[in-house]
């Protein structure tokens, strides 16, 4: 019965997440996200109901046009994909299956957040996927997404701990989270006039603490520059052997929203602490 529930959710994901490519590819472009059909983008052909299966339709279609044979991205069964995995590990997250170390498992108000619990969650990381994938492609973090998560993460964490305990210890500097964490990123845009880092990333780590908290969105901010360092290096290393056709540089612009997204999915998700590293590491 669980794993039917699983593969049940994973598919509702991945649904999800269908649609969340749709809204990466329309956003910002003047066409409707909720209306009009899917079509090809070389042959403009619209697509057929089996065609639009999430991940299935893309491995029987080989990644080709049904009607053109043109490539289909790689970025459509991804998106479906991580999508559904990411619904899932809420799933198993709330019920305490896995990922029951982690932050921020706010249950204590009873079933009625639980099951809220599952829409705030669905809901976020739908709006980080979209983050992720836009930033990649387009290198800025749209204002409406962003601002939908920080508002999104500041509510629940309100909600959870209750106004009458947002200026007791330890909620207090957690209440502060989100502003603390965004400020080094805001201080560093402006020093560097955008050249460092884009002042969406400091929008990013606004909401990064309202719904992480202080510690684990240190961690999680921490995690994402040395999955960045590491990355960059690593991208820069491959173009020295001339194994990339991109033209990669020490200066070249990297979107960084990926990185610290990773971060808190991490932190999320495994219960990284950045803090414990010293004992760790003194064993």
């Amino acid at each position: 019965m669980d794993l039917l529930i699983w593969f049940a959710i994973f598919v509702f994901g991945t649904i999800i997440g269908s649609f969340l490519n749709v809204v990466i590819l329309r956003y910002d472009t003047g066409e409707s996200i909720l209306s009009g059909k899917s079509a090809c983008f070389s042959c403009a052909k619209n697509l057929s109901w089996y065609e639009m299966f999430p991940i299935l339709s893309w491995v029987a279609l080989r990644a080709k046009c049904g009607n053109c044979k043109s490539k289909i991205s790689w970025q459509y069964p991804l998106v479906e994909f991580f999508t559904g995995l990411l619904f899932l590990g809420v799933h198993l997250k709330l019920n305490g299956i896995y990922f029951s170390n982690s932050p921020h498992l706010f249950l204590a108000l009873g079933n009625l957040v639980s099951k809220c619990a599952y829409f705030y969650y669905f809901a976020v990381f739908s709006i980080l996927i979209v983050i992720t994938i836009y930033d990649l492609k387009h290198k800025i973090i749209p204002d409406l997404l962003v601002f939908s998560f920080a508002f999104l993460s500041l509510i629940w964490f309100v909600a959870n701990i209750g106004f009458a305990n947002l200026f007791q210890s330890p909620h207090f500097l957690d209440l502060f989270a989100g502003p603390i964490l965004a400020l080094p990123f805001f201080l560093m845009w402006l020093l560097s006039k955008g050249r460092w880092i884009g002042l969406g990333d400091a929008k990013l780590a606004l909401g990064m603490g309202w719904f992480l908290g202080l510690i684990p969105g240190v961690s999680a901010v921490i995690l994402g520059f040395w999955i960045g360092a590491v990355i960059s290096l690593s991208l820069l290393f491959v173009q020295r052997l001339n194994l990339s056709g991109k033209n990669l540089t020490i200066k070249s612009e990297i979107p960084f929203a990926p990185f610290l997204i990773l971060g808190l999915l991490a932190v999320f998700f495994f219960g990284f602490d950045v803090m414990n590293l010293g004992v760790l590491f003194s064993q």
